[in-house]
């Protein structure tokens, strides 16, 4: 699997949601979606996107790979940085188009290109019906 990149067709909708096999629908462009949170707290961290690629190089070394949209490449979280992604989970959502990954992160433990040890690092505040960021 992990050569050709390569899952099998969903099948059936009771297959789909109710299998156990690993089927995901990527989209149109290729990709699905992948939540990232923290094993040990349950933080999230990140939401990236994975294509075939991606998922089957996740699988196949135990460390997370993405597809960055910015830059159209395959991206070992990490590799730069020494924030290596190790899963320790990997979940599937009910039509399979949807990813969540917890794991341990090395290093200094973030996980954004901002420092931070998570991407959500801003609440979004409503007053008088007008949206400000404020940082958490």
């Amino acid at each position: 699997m992990c050569a050709s990149h390569t899952f099998p067709s969903p099948g059936s909708k009771a297959e789909l949601e109710e299998g156990t096999a690993l089927t995901p629908r990527f989209g149109a462009d290729g990709l699905v979606t992948c939540v990232t949170t923290d094993a040990a707290t349950g933080e999230l961290l990140m939401v990236a996107h994975m294509n075939a690629e991606a998922v089957a190089k996740t699988l196949e070394t135990g460390e997370a790979w993405y597809w960055s949209r910015s830059r159209n490449e395959l991206w070992h979280k990490g590799a730069t940085s020494g924030q290596i992604q190790t899963v320790v989970e990997m979940r599937i959502d009910c039509d399979q188009d949807a990813l969540w990954i917890k794991v341990n992160v090395a290093g200094d433990g973030g996980c954004c290109h901002t420092g931070r040890h998570s991407c959500f690092y801003r609440t979004v505040a409503v007053k008088d019906d007008k949206a400000a960021l404020v940082l958490a």
